[in-house]
């Protein structure tokens, strides 16, 4: 057995929140790291963060508002929209990010011992400067359509950390399956895209069928962007069953994507 093996077996003897709590600096250096590398030599820079969900609500609203008339609960279609599509991006490009960030650092992780959940969680961090960007265009949109806001704004902070808890669940668990299986970077595109359609971002959990609905509570993605979604936009229906049924979900899959990441931390120096 390596050398680098042998200490990270003593040392991820540790328990977890422990041993992150401690690497807590590396964990804002891994952060801050992904933010300049993603702005490195970039035109437009932090602009990037609004540029993406903003053309990806223009062309929603054109299509599927004003084309295919889809109902939006009384709420402006743009704004509708792009209130989903806010924390969907943040998601994704977490998603996008992390899967790679374990093969990404192979020198790293073959050479120095560290928590290799940093890198993941990193990205989850770093991710959150471009979301606050991007809110700060919706805040701007519910002001142009004279939103009225309600005490279930006070809710936001928890539908972030919801927001937060899906994407590193789903992410830790890609990390670790990219270092094993390198298809997984020519299929999360696909995954993510049809991940997407299954959410409702581009239309209303209101226009499936009672009977299918149960089915939304086992997407997790469907808590985090309808709960975002309610606790900003006036009076939005939501199903506080299948809401806490699918937060379920999203807790579940992020104390599986811990588990299954480490179960595989200690071979990724092996097999990376």
């Amino acid at each position: 057995m390596s050398e680098t093996l042998a200490m990270e077996q003593t040392l991820g003897a540790q328990h977890p929140a422990r041993e992150f709590w401690r690497y807590r600096e590396l964990l804002y250096f891994f952060a801050w790291r992904d933010v300049k590398v993603r702005y490195r030599q970039a035109v437009f820079g932090a602009a990037w963060a609004v540029i993406q969900p903003l053309f990806s609500m223009i062309m929603f609203a054109f299509l599927f508002g004003r084309l295919a008339h889809m109902p939006s609960n009384g709420i402006p279609y743009p704004l509708f929209c792009y209130c989903a599509l806010v924390p969907w991006t943040y998601f994704s490009g977490v998603l996008n990010q992390a899967s790679n960030g374990l093969t990404g650092n192979a020198s790293l992780i073959t050479k120095v011992y560290f928590p290799r959940i940093l890198l993941p969680a990193g990205t989850a961090l770093a991710g959150l400067l471009d979301f606050s960007i991007a809110s700060l265009l919706l805040v701007g949109m519910m002001f142009y359509y004279h939103t009225h806001v309600s005490w279930s704004l006070l809710l936001a902070p928890l539908a972030v950390l919801l927001m937060v808890v899906v994407a590193m669940g789903v992410s830790m668990f890609l990390a670790a399956l990219n270092v094993r299986y390198r298809d997984i970077k020519h299929i999360l595109p696909f995954m993510v895209q049809l991940w997407m359609f299954a959410t409702p971002i581009i239309y209303s959990a209101t226009m499936i069928p009672r009977r299918f609905r149960p089915l939304l509570a086992l997407n997790p993605c469907w808590g985090m962007v309808d709960g975002f979604r309610a606790c900003l936009l006036p009076d939005q229906p939501i199903n506080f069953h299948l809401m806490g049924a699918s937060i379920l979900v999203a807790i579940a899959v992020f104390v599986g994507g811990i588990y299954y990441f480490q179960a595989m931390e200690k071979s990724f120096a092996d097999i990376i």
